[in-house]
C-alpha cells in the first residue's frame, strides 16, 4: 500500500467517523482492526494497572473498547480533547495539530488535521503515559507550552501563551533585544520589516476565520511547498489567485510570489553578491570593492558594449560569487530553543569507558585542538566547523561547459543525528561560472544571546578540517592529486609506477622485489609548512598571471605541492592532526564502479582490455592471462562473468525490493540489454558495495575472488560504522593491506590506481578525527 492510499484510507474513516452513529462506529473500528490485521497487542488498551493510577477523569483515554468494540465515553472523550486542543492556538500550525496516537510515526510528533486525528486515535489508542496534554495546551501547573520539532520534539517553556509557533520564529530571528511594543515614530527599513511581520502573523487570513489562519502561517506554508515540490512562480502566483477566489472576499491572502517575498524577506539570512575576476584572481570584495579591473592580470572587471532599458548602460560584471555570511547563521542556532541547548551537546555528554567513539569530540584530533587551545576550548559554545565542497555540472543533459562549486560547512557542535542533517548544512559560497574554478577557489568573535542560558558570550569559530573527494583535496590543500605522487601520506615515499603500455616511463619497474619498508609517518603541520615555505610556493593570489603556469609547474614535478593554501593564514591550522579528510562515500563509489564495471566486462569502463594484458605479461607471472598465440585472442579471466551469469544478476537486481527510504530504486538502473548499471548514486553505490557484493556474486564468482570482495566490502561497512572504538580501526589499518594484496593477485596492475591505494588510510584518519 502506498503512502496516498494510507492517506486515502485514513480520510475515508474520518469521514465515517461523523457520518455514521456510535453503532456504525464501533463496527467499523473492530472490522478495520481484522482488515489491517494488526497484532492484538497494538489494538488492545494498556495495562489495568496504568489505568488505575491516573486521574480519573483521564481514564477513558486507556479504555478505549469494550467487548471488542469502541467504548462510546471513549468517543465522546476524543470529541473533547480535539474541542480543547482547538481553543489553545499556541498548539496549533493553521489548522494542525500534533497527533497523539500510539502509532511510530505519530506520538505528538505529526502535525496532522482534526478528522485524521480523530481516525488515528480510534485506531492506534492514545501514546502511553500522556496524561496531561502537554503538547495540546496543557500541563500540571497551568502553564502553556508549545512544541518545536526540528528532526525531533523539543519542549519549550512561553511567557506568552497568544504566542503562535510563527510569533515565536519571528522573535528568535529579531534576538532577544527587540520589544515589539516599543513603537517607533519613524521605524528604519529593517524595524518595519520585523513589524509587518508581526502585524501579518496576528492578522487572520479573513476576519473570524474558523481555524484562525494567520497571514504568515498561509505565506509560509506556500514557501515550503514551493521549496518541496519545485513550484515555478507563475505556479505559485496562479496558485495564490485560486485561493483568493475560494476564501471569503474581505480576505487578506498575497497577490503572488513577490508580495510573498516582500512580507518575508526579513525572516531570511543575508545573502551578498560578489564580482570576481572572470580569470579567478580576486574578488572585488572590502577595499577592493570598487575596482574596475583586475589587480593582479588587469582584466576588466565589466563586460563592454551591454545596454538595456533603452540608452543606459549597466555595468555587467564578467562572473560573480554569492556569499552567504556565516556569522548571522551561527548565531541563529542560538537564538532559537530549539537548537540552543543542543550547541553544547560536545561537550556535555561523555565518552564510555570502553574508548568508544560516538561524535568527533571524543577523537584525538579533537582533544589535540583543545589542548593546545584552552582558551578556545573554554567556553563549550564556540562553534567547531566542517568545510565540504565539490563542483558538479548542472546543465549536463544539455551538452553546455558550466559548472558550480558549492561550499558547505556544517557545525560539529550539535549531536550525530542533527549535525548531518540538511538544514544545519550551511551553504556558504556558490562559485558558478564557465570554466573549473579548481586550483582557484582559495578565499575574532562576535556577541551572541543564547536563548537557553539567558545571557550574551562571545562566541568564536574554529575550522576543524575539510573533507572532499580527490580533485577538491587538491584544490583546497595544494598538493597535486595526480601523477606518481598523488597520495599526500605516503608522498615521496610512494612507490607507484607507471605501467609500460599506458604511459612512456620504464624506470619504476619492481618485479621481483619485497618491500620491506615500514609505513611513511605522518608529517605534523608545522613539518608540512617549513616545507611548502622552504620550496616558495605562493597563494594562487599573490602569482601574477603569466607566472602561474610556470610557478606550478615547476614545484609540482619537483615535491607534489603545487600552491600555498589559504588556509595556512590560520593561526591554529598548523597545530590540527587532520586537516583534509578524504570523503569516504567518493572513494567507495570509485572502487565499486572499478570492480562492477570489471566483473561485468562493461566496454570503455572495465579495467582489463588488450593492453592491461600485455602489461601484465611485464609485470606479473600469471600465464594463463597471457595472449593466446595460435588464435591470437586473450583467454576469459576468472574475474569476469559471461552473458549468461551477467543475465541472472541483472534479473536478480530487477526484482530487488527494499524497504521504504533504505536505497533508490535499484531496478531502475539496470540495463538488461547491454548488461549494466547506470544512473547510480553515491548512496546506491554505497549500498551495493556494503551489503550486496558478497550476495551478488556469491554463486557466480570463484571462491578467491569472492573472497577478497567481501573483505573489502566488510571493510568499508565496519569503517563507517556510526560507533567505532581506536582497537577496531587499528585493526582495520593492519588488514586492509592484506586484503589490496589478495586483490592485486587476482586483478590486473591497471585495476589499481590512486582509488585503490587511498583505503589503506581511511582507517587512520577514522581513528583520529572520529566516526565517519
Amino acid at each position: 500500500m502506498t503512502n496516498e492510499d494510507r492517506i486515502g484510507s485514513l480520510h475515508e474513516e474520518a469521514q465515517e467517523w461523523k457520518q455514521y452513529g456510535p453503532e456504525h462506529q464501533l463496527l467499523h473500528q473492530d472490522t478495520s482492526r481484522r482488515r489491517m490485521q494488526l497484532p492484538k497487542q497494538v489494538c488492545d488498551d494498556n495495562s489495568h494497572a496504568q489505568i488505575q493510577n491516573m486521574r480519573p477523569d483521564r481514564q477513558w483515554m486507556y479504555q478505549r473498547r469494550t467487548r471488542g468494540l469502541i467504548d462510546p465515553n471513549f468517543i465522546d472523550g476524543v470529541n473533547s480533547f480535539v474541542e480543547f486542543a482547538k481553543a489553545h492556538s499556541n498548539c496549533l500550525d493553521g489548522y494542525l495539530m500534533r497527533c497523539p496516537c500510539n502509532h511510530k510515526k505519530c506520538r505528538n510528533r505529526n502535525l496532522l488535521d482534526e478528522d485524521t486525528i480523530k481516525a488515528h486515535i480510534a485506531k492506534y489508542g492514545f501514546v502511553e503515559n500522556y496524561e496531561t496534554w502537554i503538547h495540546h495546551g496543557e500541563s500540571d501547573d497551568g502553564i502553556i507550552f508549545r512544541g518545536h520539532v526540528v528532526g525531533e520534539v523539543f519542549e519549550q517553556f512561553v511567557e506568552d501563551e497568544n504566542l503562535s509557533a510563527f510569533g515565536t520564529m519571528i522573535h528568535d530571528v529579531v534576538g532577544p533585544s527587540f520589544q515589539s511594543n516599543d513603537i517607533e515614530d519613524n521605524p528604519t527599513p529593517a524595524i518595519q520589516h520585523i513589524y509587518d511581520l508581526l502585524r501579518a502573523e496576528q492578522q487572520e487570513l479573513w476576519p473570524n476565520n474558523p481555524n484562525r489562519i494567520s497571514k504568515l502561517s498561509v505565506v509560509a506554508r506556500l514557501m515550503n511547498l514551493k521549496a518541496e515540490h519545485h513550484f515555478s512562480e507563475r505556479l505559485y502566483d496562479d496558485f495564490c489567485q485560486l485561493m483568493k477566489e475560494c476564501v471569503p472576499s474581505n480576505n487578506v491572502m498575497v497577490d503572488g510570489f513577490y508580495e510573498t517575498k516582500q512580507l518575508v524577506r526579513g525572516l531570511g539570512l543575508p545573502v551578498e553578491q560578489i564580482d570576481c575576476c572572470k580569470r579567478a584572481c580576486m574578488l572585488y570584495w572590502g577595499e577592493d570593492r570598487e575596482l574596475i579591473s583586475c589587480k593582479l592580470c588587469g582584466h576588466d572587471r565589466y563586460k563592454r558594449g551591454r545596454t538595456n532599458f533603452g540608452s543606459r548602460k549597466t555595468m555587467v560584471p564578467y562572473k560573480k560569487m554569492f556569499y552567504f555570511p556565516l556569522t548571522p547563521r551561527l548565531q541563529r542556532l542560538y537564538a532559537s530553543n530549539a537548537t540552543a541547548k543542543h550547541m553544547r551537546c560536545h561537550c556535555e555528554h561523555e565518552m564510555e569507558k570502553d574508548g568508544v567513539m560516538r561524535h568527533c569530540s571524543d577523537s584525538p584530533a579533537w582533544k589535540h585542538f583543545d589542548k593546545m587551545h584552552p582558551s578556545f576550548a573554554s567556553e563549550c559554545r564556540n562553534v567547531r566547523l566542517g568545510l565540504c565542497t565539490d563542483g558538479f555540472q548542472p546543465f549536463r543533459q544539455s551538452g553546455q561547459q558550466y559548472s558550480s562549486w558549492p561550499v558547505i560547512v556544517t557545525p560539529y557542535n550539535l549531536p550525530p543525528w542533527m549535525c548531518m542533517k540538511d538544514e544545519y548544512m550551511f551553504l556558504s559560497i556558490i562559485v558558478p561560472g564557465q570554466a573549473n574554478t579548481k586550483d582557484k577557489l582559495d578565499e575574532i568573535g562576535v556577541e551572541t544571546y543564547d536563548v537557553a542560558s539567558k545571557q550574551n558570550f562571545r562566541m568564536r569559530a574554529a575550522l576543524m578540517w575539510t573533507i572532499s573527494d580527490f580533485p577538491a583535496y587538491s584544490m583546497l590543500s595544494g598538493w597535486s592529486t595526480t601523477g606518481k605522487l598523488a597520495c599526500p601520506y605516503c608522498m615521496e615515499d610512494s612507490y607507484a609506477f607507471i605501467l609500460t603500455k599506458d604511459g612512456r616511463n620504464k624506470k619504476w619497474f619492481l618485479k621481483g622485489k619485497l618491500v620491506k619498508k615500514a609505513t611513511p609517518q605522518v608529517k605534523s603541520g608545522d613539518q608540512i609548512l617549513e616545507e611548502i615555505e622552504s620550496f616558495g610556493l605562493q597563494k594562487i593570489t599573490e602569482i601574477n598571471g603569466e607566472e602561474i603556469n610556470y610557478d606550478i609547474k615547476k614545484h609540482c614535478n619537483k615535491c607534489g605541492w603545487k600552491k600555498r593554501s589559504i588556509f595556512w593564514d590560520l593561526p591554529y591550522w598548523k597545530t590540527i592532526l587532520i586537516r583534509y579528510n578524504l570523503d569516504v562515500m567518493h572513494i567507495e563509489k570509485n572502487c565499486f564502479d572499478n570492480i562492477f564495471n570489471t566483473v561485468m566486462n562493461v566496454s570503455g569502463k572495465l579495467k582489463d582490455n588488450a593492453k592491461s594484458r600485455e602489461d601484465l605479461k611485464v609485470f606479473c607471472d600469471r600465464p594463463e592471462l597471457h595472449m593466446d598465440e595460435r588464435t591470437k585472442r586473450f583467454p576469459k579471466a576468472c574475474y569476469i562473468l559471461d552473458r549468461k551469469q551477467k543475465e541472472e544478476l541483472c534479473n536478480w537486481l530487477k526484482e530487488l525490493k527494499f524497504p521504504d527510504g533504505y536505497v533508490s530504486n535499484m531496478g531502475r538502473c539496470v540495463d538488461q540489454r547491454r548488461l549494466k548499471l547506470f544512473g547510480m548514486k553515491s548512496y546506491d553505490c554505497h549500498v551495493f558495495m556494503q551489503r550486496l557484493i558478497p550476495i551478488a556474486f556469491r554463486e557466480l564468482l570463484p571462491q578467491n575472488v569472492l573472497e577478497g570482495l567481501t573483505e573489502l566490502s566488510i571493510f568499508f561497512k565496519d569503517l563507517t560504522a556510526r560507533v567505532i572504538k581506536d582497537k577496531y580501526m587499528q585493526r582495520l589499518e593492519w588488514e586492509i593491506p592484506i586484503i589490496l594484496c589478495k586483490l592485486e593477485r587476482i586483478f590486473p596492475p591497471s585495476f589499481f590506481d590512486c582509488m585503490e591505494h587511498l583505503p589503506v588510510h581511511l582507517a587512520y584518519e577514522a581513528r583520529i578525527a572520529g566516526p565517519v
